[in-house]
This record gives C-alpha cells, structure tokens and sequence, in this order.
C-alpha cells in the first residue's frame, strides 16, 4: 500500500490534470451502472403493481372488508391492495421497517 501512496505523491500537477478525465469517466460509468441495475438503487417503491396506469388508485367499501382487513404498503404483495406478508423479507433485505395497514372494526 506504501508504494501506491509513494507512486501517487510524486504525481506533477500535470499528470493529475492529465487522470482528471479518465477518473471523471469512470466514476460516472459506475453511477451510472449502479443506479440501472442496482434495484436498491431505484427511486420507485412501485416496483410491479398496475404500472401500465398514471396513478394505482384502490377503493374498498367497509362492508366488504368484514371484522379486519390488512393493506399492503410496501408494493411487494402478490395480493396488492392487501398485505400477503412480502413486507417481511423487503424488511429483511433493505433494514426497512415498512408493515401493513391494518383496519378493523372498533370493538362495541
């Protein structure tokens, strides 16, 4: 490691100017790849639900839901709107802590 920093400290002004280019290149060939294939990377959280559409917009009536409904919130349930429990292993690979909605009806 000592010889990598020697080598680089007798580096003129000069010859830095001359890897600017090349450092500059190759670290935005690297943003690049990571951010079009790194699915962390993505901006979306709507990974695959109904993305031919502007907007997923549902709608459930009360009397249909019963004593308890859960709805997914992290866009990974097979099942979307409701929650199929996919919120566990995203938890487990991203450190996120996302769960469901859970609505129920107020005990009388």
């Amino acid at each position: 490691m000592a010889g990598i920093i020697d080598f680089y400290s007798h580096l003129t002004g000069k010859e830095w100017a001359a890897l600017l280019p090349f450092g500059l290149v190759c670290g935005g060939v690297a943003v690049t790849l990571y951010t079009k294939f790194c699915p962390l990377a993505k901006h979306c959280v709507n990974m695959c639900q109904k993305k031919d559409c502007d907007k997923v917009v549902d709608s459930v009536d009360m009397e249909d839901i019963g004593d308890k409904a859960c709805f997914c919130r992290c866009w990974k349930s097979k099942k979307f709107p409701y929650c199929d429990g996919s919120h566990n292993k995203h938890n487990a690979t991203t450190g996120d802590n996302v769960g469901p909605l859970i609505v129920k009806k107020k005990n009388a």
